[in-house]
């Protein structure tokens, strides 16, 4: 039941919606839901997690600094002097939405609605003055597992399709007393309300990557926050880019959501009157400031009341919503324009514009603030002992699925999305030419010719320092976006998204370097041992998998692409020079480098591997006609035979935790949720 003061103001409104929504089947998500008959326990179940969520915010206000040059205007240049000054994006925003209600931000490009709609959610990054809560608490964790937020960007995985999706979403999300088949139930069910049918097996798409159109990307993101039935869901503009039909449609679903005892919250452009009758309370901002934040069916007369009267043609509310926040009021302006035409005193219009909108944000401090005051000091629809009993019963639950269910969905929904990237026959190409490139060159070396045996040595420690480097950076940044929605809306822990992404790669990891070192092993005429050609197989695995953890490193600490790639070249570059090979006498202030270089360490131990005794000769015409390994320069230098090489395995063990636990701690660092 919602509240009597709502059955009042919105019955209008309501009429007027139903009217114009008799033809979209299944307005209410539970009517779906029972409409599935393998899942006649899903809404039930769901029901249970869904307790109502009043959501009250007083008085917001926000702030950001910026750099303006001496002319006002934003700095580009390092050599113009600079002032930091204060931009306020919220000016004193007060509202009230209840359980059952649809609200819906109104106003210009750059008013604030974003802005707005994301501290909502308490995704805003700095300090918020004001206070919002929730069943008239603070935000916390429990909470931000009720919550539902679909930001204006589709931030979406470009090679699933949209079953894959949802399904996988709805995997994380629904709660383990779900079966597997009512899971799925719900994801079906979640298509068909959205008119995804046609396209539930075409991939996203994004980019150069051809999928779905524009408007079914859209609906994939908001059916991906419906499927877990929040209790509060915030929308950025649901309808951008749909047609009239869908995002009819769209709001249309989104009010039956609300009806069924959710709380709703969306900001939208400039909606049609059809969509506007559907809206039960509505909020405009102007450049940031409040003139109206109350029902609907209320907002013209309040307007008309204050002296702002629409036109007498006026076929949609949000126009003339939309004007005012602009500064435009038809009929007013239009007869001062007159006059001051003739007296040839015509006004600035920038100016007559800020005059308005001062007027109309005093108007509403004037008259509507302290009503909404009141109704936010005096909101009772729920209970005090219902909103602790339903937080409290939420605590006990904090996560819907076990870590290792998420590690087991999260690893195969990674390896479903990576499947083009690790199985792309480029990067096949790219290794398998190489290693058969570098086996010609090395074609059955002779032994006596051990400069190029330990040549080829190093090309192994190198080259699977740089390929698993350059591939592990790219993981964390591209996939930073997709990793901020899903954290902040308490998907699943970050251990668990951390071990399923890095184990994921492991397969093509691990086996591009077993070919690779096979074929060019046995073209390259090394030790012909298989213990040995063992040996050094894993020497070589273990020196990619160290190599990796260092990209994953860098990428979760800058995380930025370009920033990432070049402080990788340079580290690459320095471990190459004190790898061992092209200098043998380091200078001793500088000689650490070789310690922390894991190229160093590979190298060395594949050089003891194929040589087992330094005693060994080899053919290199001296006065004897032979010469000891160990004296080679380049064996020689290493320091062979001075310590077990379990050391050096030691260190590149240190090397391969030291490096993904510093990883991981980045990601914490970065997203703390």
């Amino acid at each position: 039941m919602l509240p009597p003061e709502h059955d009042r103001s919105t019955a209008p409104a309501a009429a007027a919606a139903a009217a114009t929504t008799t033809t979209i089947s299944h307005p209410r998500p539970d009517l779906l839901i029972h409409a599935v008959p393998s899942a006649p326990d899903t809404f039930s179940i769901l029901r249970q997690s869904l307790f109502s969520l009043t959501l009250k915010f007083e008085n917001i206000s926000y702030s950001i600094k910026v750099q303006t040059n001496k002319r006002g205007c934003l700095s580009l240049r390092n050599n113009e002097s600079q002032s930091n000054t204060t931009r306020t994006i919220l000016n004193g925003v007060s509202g009230l939405v209840r359980p059952g209600e649809l609200l819906a931000m109104l106003g210009t490009s750059g008013s604030g609605k974003t802005t707005l709609l994301t501290a909502l959610a308490a995704r805003l990054p700095g300090k918020i003055s004001g206070t919002i809560t929730y069943n008239d608490k603070p935000f916390s964790s429990s909470i931000k597992r009720k919550i539902g937020f679909v930001s204006q960007d589709d931030v979406l995985y470009p090679h699933l399709s949209v079953l894959e999706t949802l399904t996988y979403a709805a995997m994380l999300r629904l709660p383990n007393k779900l079966t597997y088949e009512e899971k799925v139930a719900q994801t079906e069910m979640i298509i068909e309300e959205l008119g995804l049918t046609r396209c539930r097996n075409s991939v996203i798409g994004g980019g150069i990557l051809r999928g779905i159109s524009g408007g079914e990307r859209k609906r994939v993101s908001i059916g991906h926050e419906m499927i877990v039935n929040p209790s509060l869901l915030l929308l950025d503009e649901p309808t951008s880019g749909l047609d009239s039909t869908t995002a009819q449609r769209i709001v249309a679903t989104l009010r039956g959501l609300a009806r069924g005892g959710r709380t709703l919250v969306m900001t939208i452009h400039q909606p049609s009157t059809r969509l506007y009758r559907m809206f039960d309370k509505v909020v405009v901002l102007s450049d940031g400031s409040p003139i109206y934040s109350g029902d609907a069916v209320r907002v013209m007369p309040y307007f008309e009341s204050i002296g702002y009267l629409p036109p007498f043609n006026l076929i949609n509310p949000a126009d003339f919503l939309l004007d005012l926040a602009n500064g435009i009021a038809p009929d007013s302006i239009r007869e001062d324009q007159v006059e001051h035409f003739h007296g040839g005193l015509l006004l600035d219009r920038q100016d007559d514009q800020n005059s308005i909108k001062q007027s109309l944000v005093a108007s509403f401090r004037k008259n509507l603030y302290p009503q909404i005051k009141a109704q936010i000091l005096t909101e009772t629809n729920i209970s005090t002992v219902a909103r602790s009993n339903s937080l409290k019963g939420s605590k006990n639950n904090e996560w819907t699925t076990s870590w290792w269910e998420q590690f087991k969905i999260l690893l195969k929904r990674g390896l479903r999305e990576r499947r083009h990237e690790s199985y792309s026959g480029l990067r096949i190409f790219q290794v398998m030419s190489v290693s058969f490139l570098s086996g010609l060159l090395w074609w059955h070396s002779d032994p006596s010719h051990i400069q190029d045996q330990v040549g080829l040595i190093f090309f192994f420690s190198i080259f699977w320092g740089f390929f698993p480097l350059f591939n592990a950076i790219f993981a964390f940044p591209l996939e930073r976006p997709m990793l901020n929605k899903e954290r902040s809306s308490g998907m699943y822990r970050l251990s668990s998204y951390y071990m399923a992404r890095t184990a994921g790669d492991l397969p093509m990891e691990l086996v591009l370097p077993t070919v690779f070192v096979t074929v060019t092993y046995w073209m390259g005429g090394l030790n012909p041992s298989m213990i040995t050609f063992l040996l050094t197989l894993l020497i070589v695995l273990l020196n990619v998998l160290v190599s990796q953890g260092l990209g994953l490193a860098l990428g979760a600490i800058l995380m930025e692409v370009k920033q990432a790639t070049t402080l990788a070249s340079v580290t690459m570059l320095v471990f190459l020079l004190v790898g061992g090979y092209y200098i043998e006498h380091i200078p001793l202030f500088i000689s650490w480098l070789k310690y922390v270089s894991f190229s160093h360490y590979c190298y060395k131990l594949i050089v003891e591997t194929q040589y087992h005794s330094l005693n060994e000769v080899y053919h290199c015409g001296g006065s004897f006609g032979y010469c000891k390994v160990g004296d080679f320069p380049a064996v020689k230098c290493l320091g062979i035979g001075n310590h077990s090489l379990w050391w050096d395995v030691t260190a590149l063990f240190f090397m391969l935790v030291g490096y993904r636990i510093l990883a991981f701690l980045a990601l914490k660092m970065g997203h703390p949720c």
